[in-house]
């Protein structure tokens, strides 16, 4: 049996494509005002609970400042980001991934459990060796998958002049513009973090990488990823 199925693949390749443009796209965007504010309006610096660092070209999209032209590239990558979203959890739970795989269950909360996530980290342990995902990883996934994924997608839509008219409750539950704002940002660089861990941990383990290019076997009691 295929470990990581076709879906799994495509998705998690064009989503670190996406992600990386609308990171980079975004970091030009924060350079047009580098206040964060919560509520419905923020203008004036003094007003705000964060001041973001200018970030330097090499690091935005396009790697000057052009805010028209990032918001382009913003725009494009959302669809697939969004739109992939969509499709692997309506493929995780189609093929039984997410109940097989990340499903927590109530021991994974506990200090036992995160005791079990870090035997399997030691020498010898299973956390690199595709033997199912230990009780840290299912918790882990399931924010990214269950929160700050789905976090960005709606407090995107919530900042966007063109999606708020058609459905101002959403800028209202989010507590206002500026706090969807806010939301988006932090989801932003909680994605940004997981998504350096998780790069440094398959560069360690050069197969895991392998894997989720060709699919890879996985043997009895081996979880998809």
């Amino acid at each position: 049996m295929i470990r990581h199925a076709l879906s799994t693949r495509a998705w998690h390749w064009v989503n670190a494509a996406a992600f990386i443009v609308l990171f980079m796209s975004g970091l030009n965007i924060s350079n047009a005002h580098r206040y964060l504010y919560w509520g419905d309006y923020g203008y004036d610096p003094a007003d705000a609970w964060l001041k973001v660092m200018r970030f330097p070209g090499w690091a935005t999209l396009p790697q000057h400042y052009n805010l028209a032209a990032a918001r382009d590239w913003h725009i494009l990558a959302a669809w697939p980001f969004a739109l992939g979203l969509l499709f692997i959890w309506a493929a995780m739970l189609a093929n039984g991934h997410f109940r097989r795989d990340l499903m927590t269950r109530r021991s994974d909360w506990t200090p036992a459990g995160v005791l079990a996530s870090l035997r399997s980290h030691s020498p010898g342990g299973t956390a690199n060796t595709g033997h199912g995902y230990n009780p840290a990883q299912r918790i882990l996934y399931g924010l990214v998958l269950g929160v700050l994924l789905p976090v960005m997608v709606f407090t995107g839509l919530a900042i966007s002049p063109g999606f708020e008219p058609a459905a101002p409750w959403l800028v209202d539950l989010l507590g206002g513009r500026q706090s969807a704002r806010s939301l988006h940002f932090l989801a932003a660089w909680g994605i940004f973090g997981f998504f350096v861990i998780h790069a440094v941990l398959a560069l360690v383990q050069w197969r895991l990488i392998e894997g989720m290019v060709f699919g890879a076997r996985r043997q009895e009691g081996q979880a998809d990823g």
